[in-house]
């Protein structure tokens, strides 16, 4: 088992980590920018280095430094939580090459299926079920091309993209001429390669994804799926497992299809296979190469601490279980907060000057804010997750209500608000809800103004 396990991130999944790994005895590094020289992690780490200043292109996104780090402070492992370069094989890469241990997987397989356009024939040739799409484009004539080929509506992609950037929709030949050309200029400028292609847009989908963990020896399990739905320009708002739009066949079949091409593709450690699910049917999207934020409600529904299987993985050991060992309890779900005005979405930093965090049975919030914590403005706007458990739906949905009234947070304007009128709508009390549901929820609030 690893010593020292250096933590190249920030904010709660950084402490997410820190207490992961204090609870094994391993000794933890904290790396951080001159913004977070506050930050929670930064305090209960047992040792910290800054990196460089706010912006994180000097800092946490810096390679040299976090490596350079980790030797200074003899750290034998880096773990990269999610976001920043926790899907970069050429960080991984670098980090195996200094001969330190990279926890998530091999840089090979995070390259495949990190570019979107290999990850689809990969995923083809591991037996999942795709949207029906193209490969690169190369013009607006080719793009036009391809969507007569696939059919209308259509969306075209970034391949290297992620977080909703570089993806347009069109429904004729007029939309897809902008489309192409404004989804081109996207990802050029939020991933550097303006590389795109084209699938097919389903309307009314539910955003669902299956978490897998496999060790370096060939053993692969599924943790169940997640249901991702409620989300806001292609950001998940709320999460909850199980999915309460599947039955108990389909989502048994689903996880053993993600189960054995997570097999197939030879992959390594935790990763998500995300799927769109309509009419019965299951494409698959892309696979996430890292820890996702909503890996709490797994957990909870598992038992299985998800960040203590990467470390142990990357260490070397093996699962110790098979899939026929996995027991699945009861009804989570998770609510992301965010410091942002509740209407307009608008990032509000600030100082924080008072919180109180829910309590009590089947509650759990992962957060390093406190009070007289500066937020500062130069990051993600999530500060907290609220995850809730219990033994069926409904009784996690009462808890979670409650619990959103417990919560305070004062000093900026938080999402809180939002998150308690959504899941006092009937659609969502009774589980009617796809990917376009919020946004469609959002703009009828403010038609009725």
């Amino acid at each position: 088992m690893f010593e020292k396990v250096l933590i190249a991130n920030r904010g709660e999944v950084a402490l997410r980590i820190h207490r992961a790994c204090r609870e094994m005895g391993i000794k933890t590094v904290a790396v951080h920018s001159e913004a977070d020289a506050d930050a929670m992690h930064v305090r209960l780490a047992d040792e910290a280095v800054c990196i460089g200043p706010a912006r994180s292109t000097d800092s946490y996104l810096n390679m040299s430094a976090i490596i350079s780090a980790a030797h200074i402070t003899g750290a034998d492992a880096i773990h990269p939580g999610f976001g920043f370069l926790s899907e970069s094989a050429d960080f991984a890469e670098m980090v195996e090459e200094h001969g330190i241990t990279f926890i998530g997987p091999r840089p090979e397989i995070m390259r495949q299926m990190g570019d979107k356009i290999t990850a689809r024939e990969a995923s083809i040739k591991a037996g999942l079920p795709v949207v029906p799409g193209s490969p690169a484009l190369e013009s607006v004539e080719h793009a036009i091309e391809w969507a007569h080929k696939i059919g209308y509506p259509v969306i075209v992609k970034a391949k290297d993209g992620g977080g909703g950037k570089g993806m347009k929709t069109a429904f004729n030949d007029e939309e897809m001429k902008e489309a192409y050309t404004m989804a081109k200029a996207e990802a050029k400028n939020a991933f550097t390669s303006d590389v795109v292609y084209m699938e097919k847009y389903l309307q009314k989908p539910r955003h669902i994804e299956m978490q897998v963990l496999a060790d370096n020896y060939g053993n692969v399990v599924h943790l169940g799926e997640r249901d991702c739905s409620i989300q806001r320009n292609h950001q998940k708002v709320i999460e909850e497992t199980p999915s309460p739009a599947l039955n108990q066949k389909q989502r048994e079949e689903i996880g053993e299809i993600a189960r054995h091409a997570a097999e197939v593709l030879g992959y390594n450690n935790a990763g998500t296979m995300e799927f769109l699910y309509e009419d019965g049917k299951f494409y698959f999207l892309e696979m996430n190469t890292r820890l996702q934020v909503e890996h709490p409600i797994t957990e909870a529904i598992s038992g299985i601490d998800i960040v203590k299987e990467q470390i142990r993985i990357a260490s070397g050991a093996q699962l110790g279980y098979s899939q026929k060992d996995i027991q699945f309890n009861g009804h989570a779900i998770e609510c992301r907060i965010n410091a942002e005005d509740p209407e307009t979405f608008a990032p509000w930093p600030g100082k924080i000057t008072e919180w109180h965090a829910p309590g009590g049975l089947g509650v759990r919030v992962d957060s390093e804010i406190y009070s007289g914590y500066k937020i500062p403005p130069f990051y993600d706007s999530m500060i907290a997750k609220l995850i809730v458990h219990g033994k069926t739906r409904n009784a996690a949905l009462m808890r979670l209500r409650r619990a959103l009234e417990e919560f305070v947070i004062e000093g900026v304007k938080t999402t809180i608000p939002l998150h308690q009128e959504i899941i006092s709508q009937t659609d969502f009390i009774d589980g009617q809800y796809n990917i376009h549901w919020l946004e469609k929820f959002m703009n009828s609030k403010q038609s009725a103004k």
